[in-house]
């Protein structure tokens, strides 16, 4: 158990120092919030949005389209927490799925995981900030 544990630890390393270093712009704070992003993208999200973000074919939207991302910047927390049952139309293909509430996901969770999609699938820069993230859900109710 220990081992696991050690290797767990390394890993993390590994993915904070190739993260800091392998994209200009991003201070180790990002990279935190990224490698704790990975770990509940890939607890809550991998299963329908792919390893990589690509999404599955007409079912599941990809999480890559930096546009949309960035035209929902402000919406995004909500849909994360509250789920979305609405058509929406990302890289110029319409999903109509509903996507299931992740209500268990604290604010700071819901933080972690925007900056893991949005730095390593759409290659933005900036963190969502706990605060960012209230602000959202408090106006997106």
């Amino acid at each position: 158990m220990a081992k696991l544990y050690l290797i767990g630890i390394l890993i993390s390393i590994y993915f904070l120092s190739s993260m800091s270093s392998c994209q200009p712009g991003q201070d180790i704070k990002t990279a935190q919030y990224a490698v704790n992003g990975q770990k509940i993208y890939n607890t809550h999200c991998k299963n329908c949005h792919g390893d990589k973000g690509e999404g599955l074919g007409l079912l599941y939207p990809p999480l890559t389209d930096a546009d949309f991302l960035a035209k929902n910047r402000n919406r995004l927390s909500s849909i994360v927490k509250n789920g979305l049952d609405e058509e929406i139309v990302v890289m110029g293909k319409t999903f109509n799925s509903k996507m299931p509430a992740n209500e268990n996901l604290t604010d700071i969770d819901i933080a972690y995981v925007l900056t893991y999609i949005t730095t390593n699938f759409a290659k933005q820069k900036e963190i969502f900030s706990l605060e960012e993230v209230q602000k959202d859900l408090k106006d997106h109710k």
